[in-house]
């Protein structure tokens, strides 16, 4: 065989290896796109999962801190016409539930959401001793059905905070002047909220400047 007969051999042979290892480099490429596009998927999943827990959390404690605080409302109220086993039961009730959402809450939400339930859970528990000393008609100096209000009154305010928090957690964003967005209600909220106070009251509540909480 001859130098250019040799030549020819070797630039063929350069060129098939050329296109073989163009094809193998292109697909080892498009291999690695894809296993990156799943494993951000992947990730998306677990993220919008993650959420998706947090969410519900969060739901589940803004509802059980309303109920407990309709609960000790009811509960004042009560003992302004001598009580009422039903509604003391119902406070009992509201109590354990929210002890333990708020057990949940504390392994699953970030700190900034965790440091303002962790306080109403303290404050609340004050005020459902204050207010069941009351009830037992042993009260301590500075026990008052009015001073178990007022705490109430700044308990809701607290609430509010809180669930300002966790919109804010949830990319939630709110209306001009810092007010919540309104959202639809879930589904039976309505009749909770309603079926959480006595005749005559219910899970929303108005302060003395006739605002809802």
């Amino acid at each position: 065989m001859d130098v250019g007969s040799v030549t020819a051999v070797s630039v063929a042979v350069v060129g098939v290896v050329g296109t073989l290892l163009s094809a193998l480099l292109t697909q080892r490429a498009a291999d690695r796109s894809r296993q990156r596009e799943r494993e951000r998927a992947e990730l998306a999943r677990e993220r919008r999962g993650e959420l998706l827990d947090v969410r519900s959390c969060y739901v589940a404690l803004n509802t059980a801190t309303r109920q407990y605080l309709a609960a000790l409302t009811d509960q004042v109220h009560a003992l302004r016409r001598d009580g009422s086993g039903q509604v003391r039961q119902r406070l009992t009730d509201a109590r354990d539930q929210h002890r333990d959402v708020y057990a949940e809450a504390q392994l699953r939400v970030p700190d900034p959401v965790l440091d303002l339930a962790g306080q109403l859970s303290r404050e609340l528990g004050a005020v459902y001793g204050m207010v069941k000393r009351l009830d037992a008609g042993a009260p301590r100096e500075g026990d008052s059905v009015t001073g178990a209000q007022e705490r109430i009154d700044v308990l809701w305010h607290l609430l509010r905070e809180m669930r300002r928090r966790m919109r804010a957690e949830l990319g939630v964003p709110a209306t001009a002047g810092g007010r919540e967005a309104a959202l639809p209600p879930r589904a039976g909220q309505r009749e909770t909220e309603r079926g959480a106070g006595t005749p005559g009251t219910s899970g929303t509540r108005r302060g003395r400047d006739g605002r809802e909480w």
